[in-house]
């Protein structure tokens, strides 16, 4: 073992990683993890997560915006808190680490505390964020925006693909859309959020941990193309107004455009054909663009070619296209006491520090505009996430965990 792990770290590690196979139990499809926001699974999973809340002495509750809070209050009621914890919610087809990992770890390490009967100096808050995929809605990070007092009006009318408005999937999940407007919270010193790498760095230089130190930027669109649907077999090759082949082809450039860059990626993650009949032409198409990079400056000079080049596109295959900017967040730089702190938490549990970027967005990069914020990466089998291939050993689980226990432990509120 690579860190100066005690067998009861390695038993709270099974602990940790017990509760995580539980508590992928919650799923809204059958034999694949699918936790959509404000979904029946996910209301599941926020009442177990309220459920063990308690068992830790601790009163949870689901807050205004759908997240799962609670406090264990230090040695003076109302001392300045950490805040702790991840999301809940999740990709279709997931994993079981994404998100989960952070909020299970934030409640385990109160856990500990609460069986010593230990309080310190700083209250802890965990939270368990709600809506960080995306999936669901077209917006993102809603449930940390609304803790940073940052919530987006303009998100409750949108409607998912069954028709319901966020507005009234919050109501029923026991939210408040207009009190979410309000929610930014006082007291809160830092926001350290623990979290599966995502990425193929740690495991490649034989790491467990890594300190984040910059979260990329990011912007989505959704993408609309249309042409004329028409007959497969009467209309001419040369007389068609094929959207799904103009569709194709902007596809491709934005590929090419992300490989001319390091750092940069682009991805279309989303795809839906109009009427999808086999001998119709396609005459409507819509999908998703997913661009990020470690520079707002060059993501935006990114875009603005690849908005160009589907202008292009358009016009030489006589289609019409249109972009929405569904999420746009700038490229976050974490906190540099929060990197101190988990780079002296990382050392004192017998490693060494591994400083790197994170490429995947994060809570914490809402929760930065409230209070000093960072992350602690753990690494993940071959890099791999949103996935169900998704996995972490139970001896990473645990020196995580340790290390975040460790932070916790020596974190001082000024």
């Amino acid at each position: 073992m690579d860190a100066r792990v005690l067998d009861r770290d390695l038993a709270a590690g099974r602990r940790l990683m017990a509760r995580l196979e539980a508590f992928a139990g919650f799923t809204d499809e059958p034999r694949r993890l699918t936790r959509l926001f404000l979904s029946e699974a996910h209301r599941r999973a926020a009442h177990a997560f309220i459920g063990w809340c308690g068992e830790a002495g601790l009163q949870a509750k689901i807050d205004a915006a759908g997240n799962v809070v609670a406090r264990y209050e230090g040695r003076r009621a109302g001392a300045p808190a950490l805040m702790l914890g991840s999301h809940i919610d999740t990709v279709r087809d997931a994993g079981s680490y994404d998100g989960n990992y952070g909020a299970l770890a934030a409640l385990a390490v109160v856990e500990t505390l609460h069986a010593r009967e230990e309080r310190l100096d700083h209250a802890i808050e965990i939270v368990a964020f709600g809506d960080e995929e995306g999936v669901r809605f077209r917006t993102t990070l809603t449930g940390s925006r609304a803790l940073a007092g940052d919530y987006p009006e303009d998100a409750l009318d949108q409607r998912d693909t069954n028709g319901v408005s966020m507005r009234e999937a919050l109501i029923a999940f026991g939210g408040d859309p207009e009190q979410a407007l309000f929610l930014r919270r006082k007291g809160v010193a830092a926001f350290v959020e623990a979290h599966i790498e995502q990425g193929p760095r740690l495991e490649a230089e034989g790491l467990p941990l890594g300190v984040v130190t910059a979260i990329n930027g990011a912007t989505r669109f959704e993408v609309g193309v249309d042409g004329v649907a028409g007959h497969a077999g009467a209309t001419p090759m040369n007389l068609r107004r094929d959207a799904l082949t103009a569709a194709a082809e902007m596809m491709l450039a934005i590929e090419e455009r992300a490989r001319r860059e390091p750092d940069l990626v682009a991805t279309v993650g989303r795809l839906e054909v109009w009427p999808g009949a086999t001998n119709v032409i396609p005459g409507h198409v819509q999908f998703s663009i997913d661009i990020r990079a470690p520079a707002d400056a060059n993501r935006a000079t990114a875009i603005a070619d690849i908005e160009d080049q589907m202008n292009a596109i358009a016009v030489a295959r006589r289609v019409s296209t249109s972009l929405i900017k569904t999420h746009e967040a700038n490229a976050f730089v974490c906190d540099a006491g929060i990197i101190a702190g988990l780079t002296k938490a990382v050392e004192a549990i017998g490693l060494s520090p591994r400083l790197l970027p994170s490429g995947a967005g994060h809570d914490t990069m809402a929760m930065g505009a409230l209070c000093p914020a960072g992350m602690l990466f753990v690494r993940c089998k071959g890099g791999v996430s949103h996935n169900p291939l998704e996995s972490i050993t139970v001896e990473d689980c645990a020196i995580g965990l340790k290390a975040l226990t460790q932070f916790v432990h020596d974190f001082r509120a000024d």
